[in-house]
């Protein structure tokens, strides 16, 4: 089974944000980055899956150099491969342009599945997946927890709202996105570092890739939320002034 891991490397959570000079994004200087979250559940699900059954697990990111830390990490935890559409102006695109690049880029991998994240930490659109399965022409289902094999393809199980799930039988090859928190995470060890430096890291241009790059979605401006500080002084007899304290923890804070 080959299996194909979209991974995303995102700004660190606890990363100090100001916005940029243009207003339309953060500034990305002096800020250290990370593999986005469900990306790296996607990533432990495929290696669980070569774990079980063999085959071969091949990570794909976008991104300027910087990008191929990220994918080096994701080596030293058990990936075979690599692939990496190069780009410094991969912001000029929106998701459907990333979708084709991607697709572009493992046009020839001849996949059985195809894995992602169920959306990015830092724009949360959780639309890329689910674009590039259409641009493939193969079944997709969101929201995953859970993949087995079986003689037919696969069966997963999927999170619905208020507690419920749902299993799915489907063919392959298939894409799904992958929902966080189902598995824990593994950690590279030191053996899996250093064979990271010898597996293979493919470098494809995104310029070389023909596609059309045209945005159906723009951001306008980023703005960081506003803080206020405001007092309200609670008049009357201290039990009065309990209750009209209660009251405003319950409807209004919703703290109580």
């Amino acid at each position: 089974m080959k299996i194909i891991v979209a991974i995303k490397q995102v700004p660190e959570r606890d990363a100090r944000i100001r916005i940029d000079s243009a207003g339309k994004w953060i500034a990305l200087d002096e800020i250290e980055f990370r593999m986005n979250e469900s990306d790296a559940y996607a990533l432990e699900e495929a290696l669980l899956l070569k774990e079980a059954h063999g085959g071969e697990v091949v990570v794909l990111s976008a991104g300027p150099e910087r990008v191929g830390q990220t994918i080096r990490e994701a080596l030293a935890k058990g990936a075979d491969r690599g692939i990496h559409i190069a780009s410094d102006k991969l912001g000029e695109y929106d998701a459907l342009g990333v979708a084709r690049l991607m697709a572009a880029a493992i046009a020839d991998e001849q996949a059985d599945l195809i894995l992602t994240g169920l959306q990015s930490d830092d724009l949360g659109l959780g639309q890329t997946g689910v674009i590039l399965a259409e641009l493939l022409g193969i079944p997709h289902s969101s929201l995953i927890l859970k993949i087995e094999k079986t003689e037919a393809g696969i069966r997963v199980l999927r999170e619905l709202e208020d507690g419920w799930f749902q299993h799915i039988e489907m063919t392959t090859p298939a894409l799904l996105t992958i929902q966080s928190g189902n598995t824990r995470l593994r950690y590279a060890t030191l053996m899996g570092i250093k064979k990271a430096r010898s597996k293979e890291l493919r470098v494809v241009e995104a310029d070389a890739i023909s596609v059309d790059a045209a945005r159906c979605v723009s951001l306008d401006s980023v703005a960081l939320p506003s803080r206020q500080k405001t007092t309200q002084m609670l008049t009357g007899t201290p039990a009065e002034a309990a209750a009209a304290l209660v009251e405003k923890l319950q409807q209004e804070v919703r703290v109580l």
